[in-house]
């Protein structure tokens, strides 16, 4: 099992194990081993991966078989990464070369079908009547060549000095690397993504009896870190009733964020006792958690169809959970008590209560503060605030801060709203303002309790790359992949050609994902579209329709920056017909970037900057926006968002309103950066150093940036991308 979670520690961490010992297994000459790392090296540089100087010498210094069975499974793991495990085969085999006019294309197609002994009867039908059905034109959507003769009609790509190149580096043994890494997500400030629950699920089974970490303080993360530690028989992490649910969410594979409804598994007799038990000490220990179960009281109602509580009369608190939740016992939520007291009025009431829950405070001081009718009242929540602030997540206050910024405008803007799920809307802002004194005195008192809780470096060595880098206050911001930043992250695009690519493979049923690009004026009017019914437009070129994925399927957009009209390009991936984004077997977005004269397939792994999975609840993805500066430069804005769309047939062209509106929204709005942070950091006795990209320091540092220097001194800390969320104070 070890061995298969191999990949997890290059995927996190970009840094390949090694053993730390004679391999044992291996024969060979170290020459010969040298020689094998070396012939490494070269095929990475052809996926835009290369080893750091330290690992090739590293990996030299072994016997030929360990090297040639490390590099198996690092290219494996790196191809999948950059999204080259697949072929990528285009409709039209010359893409972009020799694409037709969409009309022009249309027809040929209809002039297939009248050619084909099959078809033509009923081609001739449906030109009669003027409407024609291109799905059931023989050549239309469907795949005229194989792979082989598209790379066959294809150039070689021509190397390029902007190419992307990411560096591998030295690790150590594998079980320390796991339990690093295990220690890292568990012991993370803010939620994880899905891919990276998945992962913390395998690592906390794997790690059980092994070192913990200090605190789990995610709630969701404990949930997963209990499941593996009831399953050897350790002893459970729990102080909530809540806690308790998620386990049990976690045992029946559910959703231990508790947004999604979990159908929950008949547990086994040991699995029932200890959940039971739990239950029965929490709120022995403290009565008023229970109420806590009414604000799950559905989810309550079917574990307890499940566990059979009434047959455990030696945990008589158990028991009381479950009667809460049935409505037989009275328990009064917090929020019911907080909600009684400002429907009487008593807002003064309301924040001595919010005091004994920080957290909650926070979360509603908007709220309050816009229901204060006096100076007094608003004074009040402020020095609660300011109060309680030492008490609240690190993640928390920065959440608030940013709110609180983002408050300073006038009503009348967009307000946008995002779950867990990355699905989003928008609606117009009524909310009344925000005092600017509070709102003033809020975000200093935030700015002070942030610089308070992070470290002061003597040295801080910043790729200036990062600075516009959203900070990583929810791992749902996010989506698993290669070069994949936070929700509202800003980063330069360079390069003459754009290409976004979409890759999708159906799991039972016919399914058709449709990749377009919207392009917007400044004031966010539509200009024009690439898509299956825009073919070629000036700024580029759509590599034709594909409308079925049994053994997978890839569509590419080609746009010339220089030649875009317009302010915004908006890629998104419409699902036209069949399985969503969490049904098909596999599907990922993402975009390369790369010099006229280069040429090359389609898909270019090294050209590739970024790719995302594409795993949301919706039928339209919005992955990012590429926004044009003043000065004509580029930029991508990073979305992670999905549209519900409709259940069939979505279209660029029908949702250009709702995605001018999302974006204009989205745009607008300012998140809280790694500048932020950096900025409160570089207080006294911090000497802070923009990195050029070359130069070595000559001792120590805390350095953050996108990826990792080749070289760096011993003993320096690294935050890259892979481990921004590292920043979050606790």
């Amino acid at each position: 099992m070890i061995d298969r979670l191999e990949p997890l520690v290059i995927r996190h961490t970009f840094r390949v194990p090694l053993p730390t010992g004679p391999s044992g297994e291996a024969t060979g000459s170290v020459g010969e081993g040298a020689i094998a790392a070396r012939q490494f090296d070269a095929v990475l540089l052809s996926v835009g991966f290369k080893l750091s100087a330290d690992l090739l010498e590293r990996l030299s210094g072994l016997p030929e078989e360990t090297v040639v069975r490390i590099a198996g499974r690092t290219l494996r793991t790196v191809r999948e990464l950059v999204g080259d495990h697949v072929q990528h085969n285009a409709y039209f085999i010359d893409f972009p070369a020799n694409v037709p006019d969409t009309l022009d294309f249309w027809m040929s197609c209809i002039a297939d079908a009248l050619r084909d002994e099959k078809t033509p009867a009923s081609t001739l039908k449906q030109v009669r009547t003027g409407v024609v059905n291109l799905l059931s034109l023989p050549t239309y959507g469907r795949y005229q060549h194989t792979y082989a003769e598209l790379l066959a009609a294809q150039d070689e790509l021509i190397a390029a000095a902007g190419d992307r190149l990411t560096v591998l580096h030295p690790g150590g043994d594998l079980a320390d690397e796991l339990t690093a890494l295990y220690l890292a997500l568990a012991g993370s400030t803010t939620p994880l993504s899905e891919e990276h629950q998945g992962d913390l699920r395998a690592l906390a089974e794997r790690c059980v009896d092994g070192p913990q970490p200090e605190a789990i303080p995610v709630r969701e993360n404990r949930a997963l870190v209990n499941q593996a530690r009831l399953k050897a028989g350790s002893e459970l992490l729990l102080d909530t009733v809540t806690d308790v649910l998620r386990l049990a969410c976690a045992l029946s594979d559910g959703d231990v964020t508790l947004v999604e409804p979990t159908r929950f598994r008949s547990p086994s007799r040991p699995v029932r006792r200890a959940l039971l038990a739990a239950l029965d000490s929490v709120i022995a220990a403290s009565p008023a958690k229970l109420a806590d179960v009414a604000v799950h009281r559905e989810a309550w109602k079917r574990l307890g169809e499940r566990l059979h509580p009434h047959e455990y009369p030696q945990w008589p608190h158990a028991g009381e959970v479950f009667a809460v939740a049935r409505g037989e016992l009275k328990a009064p939520s917090f929020d019911g008590r907080v909600e009684e007291l400002l429907a009487e009025s008593d807002l003064l009431g309301a924040v001595r209560l919010l005091k004994s829950a920080p957290g909650k405070l926070f979360r509603a001081l908007d709220r309050l503060l816009r229901t204060a009718l006096t100076q007094e009242e608003r004074d009040a929540v402020v020095a609660a605030a300011e109060q309680v602030a030492p008490e609240v997540s690190g993640r928390v206050v920065l959440s608030v801060r940013e709110h609180l910024h983002n408050r300073a405008r006038d009503t009348g803007e967009l307000r946008i709203f995002v779950n867990r799920r990355g699905r989003a809307w928008v609606t117009d802002d009524e909310r009344s303002v925000v005092g600017p004194v509070e709102r003033e005195r809020l975000i200093a008192a935030l700015d002070d309790e942030t610089r308070r809780r992070l470290p002061c470096p003597e040295r801080l060595l910043i790729d200036p790359d990062v600075l516009d880098v959203a900070l990583p206050l929810s791992g749902k911001a996010t989506a698993a992949g290669l070069g994949v930043l936070p929700r509202g992250s800003l980063s330069a695009v360079e390069g003459e050609l754009l290409r976004f690519f979409v890759y999708w493979k159906e799991t039972e049923r016919r399914t058709d994902f449709d990749l377009s690009a919207l392009m917007l004026n400044a004031d966010y009017s539509t200009n024009t579209w690439l898509s299956y019914t825009s073919l070629t437009e000036v700024e580029g070129e759509h590599s034709g329709d594909i409308v079925e994925a049994p053994d997978g399927a890839s569509e590419f957009i080609n746009l010339r920056l220089g030649a875009v009209r317009g302010a915004f390009v908006v890629p998104q991936v419409n699902i036209f017909a069949g399985e969503g984004f969490e049904e098909v077997e596999e599907s990922f977005f993402g975009f390369m970037l790369r010099e006229d004269e280069q040429q090359g397939r389609p898909f270019e792994p090294r050209t590739v900057r970024m790719k995302s999975e594409l795993r949301g609840a919706g039928r339209v993805a919005l992955p990012l926006v590429f926004l044009r500066g003043e000065d004509g430069s580029w930029r991508a804005k990073w979305l992670h968002l999905y549209l519900k769309g409709s259940p069939s047939a979505n279209r660029v062209e029908e949702n250009r309103v709702t995605v001018a509106n999302l974006l204009r929204g989205i745009v607008e709005r300012e998140q809280l950066t790694v500048r932020h942070l950096v900025g409160l950091m570089s207080g006294a006795g911090t000497t802070v150093t923009l990195w050029d990209g070359e130069t070595v320091p000559d001792g120590p540092v805390t350095f953050i940036g996108l990826r990792r220097p080749d070289e760096l001194p011993a003993g320096s800390r690294i935050v890259t991308s892979e481990n921004l969320r590292d920043l979050i104070p606790a």
